[in-house]
Protein backbone atom coordinates (compact mmCIF):
# COMPACT_ATOMS: atom_id res chain seq x y z
CA UNK A 1 0.00 0.00 0.00
CA UNK A 2 1.01 3.95 -0.50
CA UNK A 3 0.19 7.10 0.52
CA UNK A 4 2.23 9.36 -1.81
CA UNK A 5 1.32 13.23 -2.56
CA UNK A 6 2.92 15.09 -5.13
CA UNK A 7 1.42 18.53 -5.75
CA UNK A 8 2.99 21.68 -7.69
CA UNK A 9 1.05 24.57 -6.92
CA UNK A 10 0.57 27.95 -5.86
CA UNK A 11 0.64 29.06 -1.90
CA UNK A 12 -2.98 31.10 -1.47
CA UNK A 13 -1.99 32.80 1.98
CA UNK A 14 0.77 33.04 4.15
CA UNK A 15 1.78 30.07 6.50
CA UNK A 16 0.40 30.17 10.00
CA UNK A 17 1.57 28.58 12.59
CA UNK A 18 -0.67 26.61 15.12
CA UNK A 19 -0.38 25.59 18.59
CA UNK A 20 -2.47 21.95 19.46
CA UNK A 21 -3.66 21.46 22.80
CA UNK A 22 -0.68 18.62 22.58
CA UNK A 23 1.80 21.68 22.93
CA UNK A 24 2.67 20.21 19.26
CA UNK A 25 3.00 22.72 16.55
CA UNK A 26 2.13 22.84 13.06
CA UNK A 27 2.44 25.39 9.75
CA UNK A 28 -0.23 25.23 7.71
CA UNK A 29 -0.93 26.99 4.34
CA UNK A 30 -3.06 26.33 0.99
CA UNK A 31 -1.68 25.64 -1.81
CA UNK A 32 -4.09 26.61 -5.22
CA UNK A 33 -3.57 23.54 -7.86
CA UNK A 34 -4.93 24.02 -11.57
CA UNK A 35 -7.11 21.13 -12.79
CA UNK A 36 -6.09 20.41 -16.24
CA UNK A 37 -9.01 20.69 -18.88
CA UNK A 38 -11.17 17.15 -18.60
CA UNK A 39 -14.29 16.21 -19.77
CA UNK A 40 -17.42 15.00 -17.56
CA UNK A 41 -18.41 11.20 -17.55
CA UNK A 42 -20.78 11.99 -20.26
CA UNK A 43 -17.87 13.63 -22.75
CA UNK A 44 -20.04 16.22 -23.31
CA UNK A 45 -18.81 19.14 -21.37
CA UNK A 46 -15.59 20.30 -19.06
CA UNK A 47 -16.20 20.48 -15.70
CA UNK A 48 -16.08 24.23 -14.54
CA UNK A 49 -13.95 23.69 -11.55
CA UNK A 50 -10.89 24.99 -12.41
CA UNK A 51 -8.74 24.78 -9.91
CA UNK A 52 -8.43 22.57 -6.38
CA UNK A 53 -7.22 24.04 -3.00
CA UNK A 54 -5.50 21.84 -0.64
CA UNK A 55 -4.11 21.86 2.53
CA UNK A 56 -0.93 21.61 3.65
CA UNK A 57 0.49 20.99 7.15
CA UNK A 58 4.40 20.92 7.92
CA UNK A 59 5.21 19.07 11.23
CA UNK A 60 8.93 19.03 11.03
CA UNK A 61 11.19 21.96 11.77
CA UNK A 62 12.96 21.75 8.58
CA UNK A 63 9.61 21.72 6.54
CA UNK A 64 8.33 24.41 8.74
CA UNK A 65 11.51 26.61 8.17
CA UNK A 66 10.81 26.28 4.15
CA UNK A 67 7.20 27.57 4.26
CA UNK A 68 7.20 29.74 6.27
CA UNK A 69 9.67 32.00 3.66
CA UNK A 70 6.38 31.22 1.07
CA UNK A 71 4.82 34.23 0.20
CA UNK A 72 1.15 34.19 -1.75
CA UNK A 73 1.19 33.46 -5.30
CA UNK A 74 4.64 31.18 -4.93
CA UNK A 75 4.84 28.29 -7.30
CA UNK A 76 5.92 25.56 -4.80
CA UNK A 77 6.26 21.78 -5.11
CA UNK A 78 5.00 19.41 -2.35
CA UNK A 79 5.80 16.07 -1.08
CA UNK A 80 3.77 14.11 1.69
CA UNK A 81 0.67 12.01 2.68
CA UNK A 82 -2.77 12.50 3.13
CA UNK A 83 -3.95 12.62 6.55
CA UNK A 84 -7.35 12.52 8.19
CA UNK A 85 -6.88 14.76 11.61
CA UNK A 86 -9.63 14.33 14.38
CA UNK A 87 -9.72 17.07 16.66
CA UNK A 88 -11.91 18.85 19.08
CA UNK A 89 -13.20 22.89 18.24
CA UNK A 90 -13.42 25.36 21.01
CA UNK A 91 -16.94 24.52 21.86
CA UNK A 92 -16.18 20.79 22.00
CA UNK A 93 -17.65 19.52 18.90
CA UNK A 94 -15.65 16.74 16.86
CA UNK A 95 -14.38 17.29 13.39
CA UNK A 96 -12.56 16.05 11.08
CA UNK A 97 -9.80 17.56 7.81
CA UNK A 98 -7.97 16.23 5.08
CA UNK A 99 -4.87 17.28 4.49
CA UNK A 100 -1.56 16.90 3.42
CA UNK A 101 1.64 15.90 5.89
CA UNK A 102 4.23 17.65 4.08
CA UNK A 103 7.28 15.52 4.09
CA UNK A 104 9.01 17.51 1.64
CA UNK A 105 8.60 21.00 0.89
CA UNK A 106 10.42 24.14 -2.23
CA UNK A 107 9.86 26.64 -4.32
CA UNK A 108 9.38 25.39 -7.73
CA UNK A 109 11.92 26.84 -10.22
CA UNK A 110 10.90 29.51 -12.61
CA UNK A 111 11.14 27.91 -15.71
CA UNK A 112 9.53 24.52 -14.60
CA UNK A 113 6.06 24.40 -16.46
CA UNK A 114 4.21 22.55 -13.49
CA UNK A 115 7.34 20.08 -13.04
CA UNK A 116 10.26 21.53 -10.54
Amino acid sequence: MRNEVILTGRVAAVAVERRLPSGDVLICTRLVIDRPGRRRATGSARSRQRVDAIDCVGWTARVQRTMRGWQPGDQVYVEGSIRRRFYRTATGSAVSRVEVEVSRAKRASADAAGDP
